[in-house]
Formats: structure tokens, sequence, C-alpha cells
């Protein structure tokens, strides 16, 4: 069986209140789009095979392969269906340490994988729930759809917005952002304006709204950062922001643009249709 894990990006994100359990209160719209990872599951159905193996080509990995969200997800699985050996390879298209969501949507792509290729008839709800133990995010990618997000970003609201006539530019420099340690720069604080009353919105009317509250403190450290989010505007972006706690920068444009005149170089860029 083979599974197309997508990114995503924020669509504003706020950071409300600091919580009791050290984690913070967030806001936030998070839409699925194109850029992909690759999961191939086979069997494997060899006398004495190893529970579980996982390879990982493309892009690079950090961590040991038995931490990664792909295993992890198979073992959370195994423990409550005692599943048969399994081998995984990971083909990895969605940088790392970018706030796009790809380690979160290899984690929730592999449940719902699992339960499709051995007809273990869990719904929804219990495959969120799966997804929600390894990650606050992951939950968004069992049913992979635009959702305001709050709390951690495990409680999930559908909305609907309506981007299929752009394009989105993602652009990832050589810069890595310790969410933890970004999380320590912010102060939280009920948003001027709320996101959910901007969706309905342009997002050519989004600029100086919609905004990501870790993008002052992470720019003012990288500032290749908010240079890339400039340049997305210069070539005609809509509207441009940081997903996540970055590092990545993404750019809606109304019509194709011509990346040909891009300036920077050294950077991951993806460009595509959104859905």
């Amino acid at each position: 069986m083979i599974v197309r894990p997508n990114a995503k990006i924020n669509i504003g994100l706020n950071i409300v209140e600091k919580r009791s359990d050290g984690f913070h209160n967030i806001e936030t719209l998070m839409v699925p789009f194109g850029l992909t990872d690759e999961l191939k599951l086979t069997e494997n159905k060899h006398i004495g095979a190893k529970k579980f193996e996982l390879v990982i080509d493309g892009l690079a990995v950090d961590g040991a392969l038995d931490s990664n969200l792909v295993s992890r997800a198979y073992h959370l699985i195994n423990a409550d269906f005692n599943l048969p050996p399994v081998k995984v390879v990971l083909r990895k298209q969605i940088p790392m340490g970018a706030g796009l969501g790809g380690g979160s949507a290899d984690c929730a792509f592999m449940i719902t994988a699992l339960n499709k290729m051995f007809d273990l008839k869990l719904n929804v709800l219990e495959m969120q729930r799966y997804a929600s133990m390894l990650g606050s995010d992951c939950a968004l990618f069992v049913e992979n759809k635009p959702a305001f997000a709050t709390s951690r970003g495990e409680i999930l609201k559908p909305v609907k917005i309506n981007l299929k006539d752009y394009y989105i530019v993602v652009v990832k420099p050589n810069v890595h952002v310790n969410t933890a340690q970004a999380y320590k720069l912010l102060t939280p604080h009920a948003p001027e304006y709320p996101i959910l009353g901007l969706i309905d919105k342009k997002p050519e009317e989004w600029q100086g709204k919609m905004v990501n509250d870790f993008e002052e403190p992470i720019f003012n450290m990288f500032p290749i950062l908010p240079k890339i989010k400039g340049e997305l505007y210069r070539l005609g972006a809509s509207f441009a922001s940081m997903s996540g706690s970055g590092s990545a920068i993404y750019g809606l444009f109304s019509a194709e643009p011509d990346m040909a005149r891009f300036k920077f170089d050294d950077c991951f860029v993806w460009c595509g249709k959104m859905k």
C-alpha cells in the first residue's frame, strides 16, 4: 500500500495563554496542501521477519528510527491489535523543522493506512484519538481537511475556506527554529483580529490582520526570514506568512508566480496549486 502524507500551512497563529501544564493554548487555521511525502507499507510474511522495519530516503531526517512518528504510530496501534510484521519505506520530501507538519502527517497517514490495510474498523474519532497521543497537530491529517485548531492544537473544528484559485509557494531556508525556545520568547495575548472573523475575506485583505505571533521573535533571530517574506510580496503574493513556528515562509498568489525571478539561493522551494 502506498499513501502520500501531505503538508499543511498555518493561516494565522495566535498564542492565547500559558497553561498550568506548561503548554500553551493556541488558535490557528490549519490548511492541508499538495507537498507530500510517500509511505509504502508492505506486510512482511517471511518467517522470522522483524515485527517492524522502517527505511527512510529522500530528505534527511533527524533522530533514531524507533523514535520516528511512523514507528511510534505502528507500535501504538500494534499494542491494541497485535498487527502482522510490517516494513515501511518513507520517502521524505516535506522538510523538517519547517512548521509544515510533515512528521505529523506521516504519523496520521500511517494510522489510517494500517486501519485500511488490516481492516481494523477504527472510525475517524478513534483514529484521531490515537493520533493526538503522538502529537498536537497529528489529528488534523486523519480527515485531512481545513480546521480551526484550539487548545494545544488538538481540538479541531472543520471550517470551509476556498483557496482553490490560488497558487502557493513555500520557501524554507537553511534555518532551524527550536519551537520550545520560540515559545519562551512570546507573551500570550488575545488576538486583535480573531482568525474566524477573517477567513471569509480574500487573502488580499488579510495583510496586517492575519498574524502569526511567532513571526516577530523568530524574524528577529533570523533576518533572512522577513527578507523571504518581502520577496514573496515582491513577486506578487496576495498574502505571505511564516507557517507554525517556522522556518518555512509561504505565499498565496492569485496567479501563477514567475519563480525564475526569486532571488534567494540555498533554499527549499515548492510551488503548486491549492486544492
